[in-house]
């Protein structure tokens, strides 16, 4: 809130009185030494310094006004010495005149991009809300906490990016994806938005995990080659680039277990008393987009998800952040050390431990998903991620 304070005025005409008295006193020291100064010092010119400076925190109103008093000063100086009307003074004043016109211009077209970099990061804003709907607390009997994060690389200019996750309901499941999207650009964010469009469309049907995952890999497969027939050559390159990691899992109500298949994504963490053990499927199928050029198997492994387990999933963006010395962040030994407080407070944890690891900007999107069953099994409610969060 502070930055976009401090943004916002920019424009306004009062920049901060402690900053906007800096130039005004430069000017009055300027021409006072240059009036008292030998006729051979000329300090004059060194009034530049005054807009130039104002024109580092201020806009092109501040810096024009400014620049006035600049200009009046070094008139004042020549009046002051009795050279207004010489040759020497008449070209700095035209100079000081035209350096400070090119500074309120430049004031104006950085206004003019702050103005339109807000109204990109409100439209992302808004268009990730709608791609990336936010998970309901509660479904069924699992408790469920998320965690998303742009890169800050891309964020300069919008909130989306490539990592994805959507949960759903059966009539006595919970279907879940969490996914990467591997690409860059508008095709990373309209394969996001295809893939999860794809799996809330058919995973709320009882047909069984396999079959949901062969209908995302159509879906995915169409959606490239939709994209391949683009007569845009550029993106024609970047289409054997573009695959999507993901696991997808069911959850049923009334047996203790997990039902999960993996394309390529990187394994969920299960913590249990204090332990973490990583979920590794039996067979691995390739990531979705892939699936004509190795006729793949989706069999589904089950694993044990009993009352009281915490269930983390995660993208590649959480385990494969590095700090400075170039080490990975060691997700497993902190998730273990953070499994008792439930899954709000174990993403939390782990969101602001992952920030002091890397200590600076983000390189890569961030997804984590934390589930844990409760103790007492609810009523099967149908319910999809777009369910408001209980208030």
């Amino acid at each position: 809130m502070r930055n976009h304070r401090r943004v916002d005025l920019r424009g306004s005409i009062q920049p901060g009185h402690a900053l906007l008295a800096i130039p005004l006193v430069l000017i009055a020291v300027i021409a006072t030494a240059d009036i008292l100064s030998p006729p051979d010092i000329h300090l004059g010119p060194l009034l530049i310094v005054a807009p130039a400076f104002t024109a580092a925190f201020s806009g092109p109103r501040i810096t024009g006004l400014i620049a006035l008093f600049a200009v009046a000063g070094l008139a004042m100086i020549g009046v002051e010495r009795d050279v207004f009307y010489t040759e020497n003074i008449q070209v700095q004043i035209a100079s000081l005149v035209l350096i400070s016109a090119l500074l309120v211009v430049f004031c104006q077209v950085r206004e003019r991009r702050t103005r339109e970099l807000r109204r990109i990061r409100a439209v992302s804003e808004a268009a990730h809300k709608v791609v990336m709907r936010p998970l309901p607390e509660r479904l069924g009997p699992l408790l469920i906490a998320s965690r998303y994060r742009a890169a800050d690389a891309a964020a300069a200019d919008t909130q989306i990016g490539g990592d994805l996750y959507a949960v759903a309901r059966t009539a006595g499941s919970t279907r879940l994806i969490i996914g990467d999207v591997k690409g860059k650009g508008i095709a990373s964010i309209s394969d996001t938005a295809l893939l999860l469009g794809a799996f809330r469309a058919a995973a709320h049907r009882q047909a069984p995990l396999a079959e949901l995952v062969v209908y995302l890999e159509g879906s995915v497969a169409w959606g490239l080659a939709e994209f391949g027939a683009a007569e845009n050559a550029e993106e024609d390159q970047d289409i054997g680039e573009r695959f999507v990691t993901a696991a997808v899992l069911d959850i049923p109500d009334d047996r203790s277990v997990i039902h999960m298949i993996s394309c390529g994504h990187p394994p969920p963490l299960l913590l249990r008393h204090g332990r973490a053990s990583t979920l590794k499927v039996r067979r691995a199928a390739p990531p979705l987009g892939l699936g004509e050029l190795c006729n793949p198997v989706y069999e589904p492994t089950t694993f044990d998800f009993a009352p009281g387990d915490l269930l983390l999933l995660y993208t590649d963006g959480v385990s494969e952040a590095r700090d400075a010395n170039r080490d990975f962040y060691p997700l497993t030994e902190r998730a273990a050390r953070w499994s008792g407080g439930g899954p709000d407070r174990l993403l939390q944890h782990l969101a602001d431990d992952l920030a002091v690891h890397v200590g600076g900007p983000m390189d890569d999107d961030v997804a984590m998903i934390a589930l844990e069953r409760g103790p007492v099994e609810l009523p099967a409610l149908y319910a999809v991620s777009a369910w408001p969060r209980p208030g």
